[in-house]
């Protein structure tokens, strides 16, 4: 959205030219960047961007795309941590958009039906097998309660468990997402 803006505003001829640091992998420079990152932000740059986390965070974004029918730009998504478990929630930004909170619905009640059972084989295509918490959600899905709701902007699951190593699963789980 950001370069679509820069292109829009931009004068036909002219040229966008974008410059970035990112964070040194040596010790001592990386510290440095650490500690002048502060001051740098105040004239619109960040000197300790990490280049691992970036590249990451984009592939989980690709993959999610290929996982998730609806346009990840166009929805918001909350895992919140719950004392008895967690609760995903996915939102339409536009309250309009009745084909994403159609997507939205229909994709979250598939995947609470998996999870149900066991499978999470959906998140894993996006964040990986050793996803935290995953191994143990898919050992003791029989005893979480997985409960889905549509809301009117999109649809949410709530995981419900009495088992405290579960509960940590979950939390973990969420953490990552």
């Amino acid at each position: 959205k950001v370069a679509q803006e820069m292109r829009r505003v931009c004068r036909p001829g002219g040229r966008i030219v974008i410059l970035n640091h990112f964070k040194s992998q040596n010790p001592i420079l990386s510290r440095f960047d650490t500690a002048i990152s502060p001051l740098t932000v105040h004239i619109g740059f960040k000197t300790d961007l990490d280049l691992n986390a970036c590249l990451t965070q984009a592939e989980v974004a690709a993959r999610g795309a290929q996982v998730m029918p609806f346009d990840l730009e166009q929805t918001t998504h909350l895992f919140q941590p719950l004392d008895n478990g967690g609760l995903q929630t996915v939102r339409a930004k536009d309250l309009s958009n009745r084909e994403q909170i159609a997507l939205i619905q229909t994709h979250l009640q598939e995947e609470a039906e998996k999870f149900r059972q066991g499978d999470f084989s959906d998140p894993a295509k996006i964040h990986g097998q050793g996803m935290p918490g995953l191994a143990a959600l898919r050992a003791g899905a029989g005893h979480i309660e997985v409960q889905y709701a549509t809301l009117p902007d999109g649809a949410q699951i709530r995981y419900t468990t009495a088992d405290p190593a579960l509960i940590m699963a979950i939390h973990h789980w969420f953490m990552v997402q």
